[in-house]
């Protein structure tokens, strides 16, 4: 068996020789007191001392973090405990407010009114105004000369694309006494049928209610001057008639306008036709009527057309002014091809006389008949006429229905019908 090797070894250091040494060597051989210091602790403990500084350090962190959420997490519990409370309170003030409306007998009519109120704007735009047909009528038919009564008549207004379905009969009372001509002439001006409507307003350009606008005479006939035009009649003084009327004085309310009596009350005559000669000037100066070459109004109560537009030329060598007019709205959209004419034949009318019986259906602008639509008029080839809801004269638009020609009646059952015998 080996021998252990001796590994007892002794040290022997004498600190203060070698401290006195290292002075002599630095002072050059004199001898000076300097502090010595001698690091005994090892590499391996100065980092297992970083590492408990830091791992304190970190502890120290994780105290400060989990303190800091706790408290987040209190101040969330307390915010959502507020909410909660909140929510049940308003949840209780609902469930009480309903009981109690719950317990009134007439709550079903209420929101059945309610609702209803409520719709009245729709209501009022999709309202059809029935009454227009008549004078409808009154512009599509011809009754001077040539002309055409209705024995049966069926409107329908249900359809986007109203449609006039009657039974009529055409009399020539002029020669050459062919009712076949008239005919074909009542279906041709169909593709020169318009209308037109808008809103009347003062000279300041604000609109004037429908219901201040008197558009008719006592007999029912439109307003019109056979040299100017149509006109109305605004009733200036009436409530709520004068939109640019502060209501301080009672003297500004015919202010700047020239008005008249008319059936009792005072009234302004508005034109609705553009008075071309008095309004375009040259240099027109301030607050003065203007109509300009592009057809604007300006300065003077007037009606604002939505389908009528005007248009002025100037003729540089005289200065004379030509107007044309231009509107797009048709009466029968489809012109020529909107009316359809079946079972013609001759007959005799009421007095005997030989008249042509047919069957006919129009297709008509759903724009005529819509009660959102003001001051509505027709207009044929021959002028314009009234369509508002108002009273005119219609008898003469329907008559008896024509009788079937007896046996023997040679003119009657001829080809061609010459209105007499």
């Amino acid at each position: 068996m080996a021998k252990k090797p001796n590994l007892n070894l002794n040290f022997n250091i004498n600190f203060s020789d070698i401290k006195n040494k290292i002075q002599a060597k630095l002072q050059g051989g004199r001898s000076r007191e300097i502090p010595l210091e001698i690091n005994l602790v090892p590499d391996i403990k100065n980092e297992m001392i970083k590492t408990l500084k830091l791992r304190n350090f970190i502890f120290f962190l994780c105290i400060v973090i989990g303190s800091a959420s706790l408290g987040t997490v209190a101040v969330f519990a307390s915010i959502a405990g507020g909410q909660q409370a909140i929510v049940d309170a308003k949840k209780s003030t609902i469930t009480n407010l309903s009981t109690k409306l719950g317990s009134y007998s007439d709550l079903g009519d209420f929101l059945t009114i309610k609702d209803q109120l409520g719709n009245i704007s729709s209501i009022s735009d999709r309202k059809k105004l029935l009454s227009r047909i008549f004078s409808t009528l009154s512009a599509l038919l011809p009754t001077s000369g040539d002309s055409i009564t209705i024995s049966e008549l069926s409107v329908n207004l249900a359809t986007d694309s109203p449609t006039l379905s009657f039974d009529a009969q055409a009399n020539a009372n002029n020669p050459p006494y062919i009712d076949y001509n008239v005919l074909d002439s009542f279906k041709k001006s169909m593709q020169y049928m318009r209308y037109d409507y808008g809103n009347y307003v003062d000279r300041e350009g604000a609109e004037i209610p429908a219901y201040c606008m008197i558009e008719n005479g006592n007999d029912g006939a439109t307003l019109s001057d056979p040299e100017k035009g149509i006109y109305a009649y605004w009733l200036i003084t009436g409530d709520g008639c004068n939109p640019s009327y502060d209501g301080d004085d009672p003297s500004r309310q015919t202010s700047g306008y020239t008005t008249e009596e008319y059936n009792g009350q005072t009234v302004v005559k508005i034109w609705r036709t553009p008075q071309f000669t008095e309004w375009y000037k040259d240099d027109p100066k301030p607050n003065e009527p203007t109509l300009t070459i592009d057809g604007t109004i300006e300065n003077v109560a007037h009606f604002e057309s939505t389908c009528l537009s005007y248009a002025g030329s100037i003729d540089d060598n005289t200065k004379v002014v030509t107007w044309t007019s231009n509107n797009e709205c048709m009466l029968v959209p489809d012109g020529v091809d909107g009316i359809v004419i079946s079972d013609s034949s001759n007959g005799r009318g009421s007095n005997e006389e030989l008249v042509l019986r047919f069957s006919s259906v129009i297709t008509l602008n759903s724009e005529v008949f819509n009660f959102s639509n003001k001051h509505m008029l027709a207009i044929g080839p021959t002028g314009r006429h009234n369509v508002t809801d108002s009273y005119v004269q219609i008898q003469n638009m329907f008559g008896e229905r024509a009788s079937d020609c007896p046996e023997g009646d040679t003119a009657c059952y001829n080809n061609s019908n010459t209105g007499g015998n």
